[in-house]
């Protein structure tokens, strides 16, 4: 249908603290014509470079990014543009593990570490929202883009392609649409081809401008 990657999170992974569904993200990664990128429970060095090694284009760190900073640190310099940093908040505070665990870490501080330490791209959840078919933190999004500086990802509450054209007005780099494909109320093919229209038309006027 046209996306450009597909999002894979291993959830036994994310509460666990180990990658718990490894054979099925290689077969599906060795499967795909697309790069997958995958988080849940990825939390060492060797971890990333089995992923990386089995087909998988991009790993997702989440609780690392709070728990354990030195392993993104690493992780960016052996593997910089493999690497994205999913911050997940409740209410403009990260939740780790799965989400089961609050923090007191605001998403946007920990987005300013991560821009300082060489993180290259930003996932951001809105937990209140995922799931919900509500529409997404526009707000939340809009800051989070203003301070990490970095290109950032949107996720939760994504439900029409209005959404994803108000995120991409936002300067969001990307769109992660989960339910809202499962439930018909996003149109994956119609949504890319209107969506990259938007682009092309922005392009072709900025060049008219110079």
């Amino acid at each position: 249908m046209g996306a450009p990657r597909l999002h894979l999170i291993d959830l036994d992974g994310a509460v666990h603290g180990e990658i718990r569904n490894f054979a099925i993200i290689r077969d599906i990664a060795r499967a795909m014509l697309i790069p997958v990128q995958v988080g849940g429970g990825i939390r060492n060095l060797e971890t990333i470079k089995k992923l990386l090694q089995s087909g998988v284009d991009r790993v997702i760190l989440g609780t690392a990014a709070v728990d354990d900073p030195a392993l993104v640190i690493a992780a960016c310099r052996q593997y910089r543009e493999s690497v994205v940093v999913s911050i997940d908040a409740r209410n403009g505070v990260v939740a780790t593990h799965g989400w089961v665990r609050d923090t007191d870490r605001s998403a946007t501080a920990l987005a300013r570490t991560m821009k300082e330490i060489g993180v290259p791209r930003i996932i951001y959840t809105d937990i209140n929202r995922d799931g919900t078919l509500t529409e997404p933190n526009f707000s939340a999004i809009a800051e989070m883009i203003d301070t990490a500086r970095l290109p950032v990802i949107a996720a939760g509450g994504i439900a029409s392609l209005h959404h994803l054209k108000m995120l991409k007005k936002l300067g969001a780099e990307g769109a992660i649409v989960g339910k809202a494909l499962y439930t018909g109320n996003i149109n994956l093919k119609q949504a890319l081809g209107e969506i990259n229209q938007l682009q092309d038309e922005r392009s072709t006027r900025g060049k008219a401008e110079f």
